[in-house]
């Protein structure tokens, strides 16, 4: 057995209509004044409104930050601090996706320890204790709520920094799939095909260990049972659960291990492109997974999933090709079709080397090696899905 440390995990509080016990989790957490960290898109679904509605019936006082902004940046952090020094606040509610989840976290940083998101890039960094966090995700897919890390990009070149704490980690997370059936369907699509890169990725990164193992093939078989459905737009609620608990599963994998080459690849097309976070991770991770078939231990486990999959009535297939039927399923556009022009690739791939989940990968990354993923990325042609 090689050497290993455990994380520890927020408690968590499961199934259709757990929404409702929010303010228990608030109390037990310690919290009287509560500020909840979301987004319109979440205002307009109702969420908020349902859950200030049980804080008011338990009367437990808060105050609604509404302007969270995808992939949120350092200047993005900082306004939400300021909002929050405008209120007593002793307790942080996340209410939407990852960026409402990271957008709380990095607030508490900045109002706990005052500085900015850059001076957090790293670990355990905070001075004084960060207040009480509670986590409601309405999306499946980043597994945040699971995390005891924000992630918030620079200002200016857009690079992702992961600022972490064992502070920051959620005392509470609420996963209610009902809150899940609101999400547009090009985010649901995008949301799980993250969430199955992290079980994937976790899966085979050297940091694996005996407990993320487990937690990256649960969360796998549970999104594996439901990918499909979500992909083709019809999801039951089953599905939408299978979807939520692979998510915070894959969230607690990353939590006690990390990620590898897919995301450090797609991060450089987000930051200089624009593309959506899951969409550049689903168009990396097939060819990944192949580079990384190379390394023994990773093919290993790879067939190990390709096995789990026959057992639960998939066609005998590799996994990778199974993944490739996905993205066929998703119809997602290609790197040429966002744009991406090949002639970038060299300075994608410097960005590449950069990012710190690369330096996990189970098969050495260097600058040639991504320029090499970036070529068989933009030279895959999106066919139709075989499931």
């Amino acid at each position: 057995m090689e050497p290993f440390t455990t994380r520890p995990s927020p408690r968590l509080v499961g199934g259709p209509g757990a929404l409702a016990e929010l303010p228990a989790c608030i109390r037990e957490s310690g919290g009287k004044n509560v500020l909840i960290v979301t987004d319109p898109g979440i205002v307009a679904a109702g969420h908020v409104a349902r859950a200030t509605a049980m804080l008011t019936e338990a009367g437990i006082d808060f105050t609604v930050y509404d302007d969270t902004s995808e992939n949120p940046e350092e200047s993005d952090i900082a306004a939400a601090c300021e909002f929050a020094r405008g209120v007593e606040v002793d307790c942080f509610v996340g209410l939407g996706g990852g960026s409402s989840m990271d957008t709380a976290k990095g607030c508490n940083f900045l109002l706990t320890n005052g500085g900015t998101m850059s001076d957090y890039k790293g670990y355990a960094l905070a001075r004084t204790p960060l207040l009480p966090f509670v986590a409601v995700p309405t999306t499946a897919g980043t597994g945040s709520e699971c995390q005891s890390y924000a992630v918030i990009s620079r200002d200016q070149s857009h690079e992702k920094m992961a600022c972490g704490d064992p502070g920051a980690l959620a005392t509470f997370a609420i996963l209610d799939p009902e809150l899940t059936a609101s999400m547009p369907h090009q985010v649901a699509v995008l949301t799980a095909l993250d969430a199955l890169a992290h079980s994937l990725e976790t899966a085979v990164c050297t940091r694996r260990n005996p407990l993320s193992s487990a937690f990256s093939r649960e969360a796998f078989l549970h999104i594996a049972s439901a990918i499909e459905s979500t992909l083709a737009g019809n999801a039951t609620g089953q599905d939408r659960s299978e979807m939520l608990l692979g998510a915070s599963f894959s969230g607690l994998a990353i939590e006690n291990s990390m990620l590898g080459a897919a995301h450090a690849s797609a991060n450089p097309l987000t930051a200089r492109f624009g593309l959506a976070h899951g969409h550049a991770v689903a168009l990396m991770l097939p060819h990944v997974m192949r580079y990384n078939y190379e390394e023994p231990a990773a093919r290993d486990t790879y067939d190990h999933y390709g096995g789990l999959l026959s057992r639960r009535g998939y066609a005998e297939v590799p996994v990778t090709q199974w993944v490739e039927d996905l993205l066929g399923l998703a119809a997602l556009p290609s790197l040429g079709e966002v744009g991406v022009d090949p002639r970038v690739f060299p300075e994608l791939a410097e960005d590449a080397t950069r990012q710190w989940t690369g330096q996990f990968n189970p098969r050495a990354m260097t600058a040639e090696g991504f320029v090499l993923l970036y070529q068989r990325a933009m030279d895959a042609v999106s066919a139709p899905s075989a499931l």
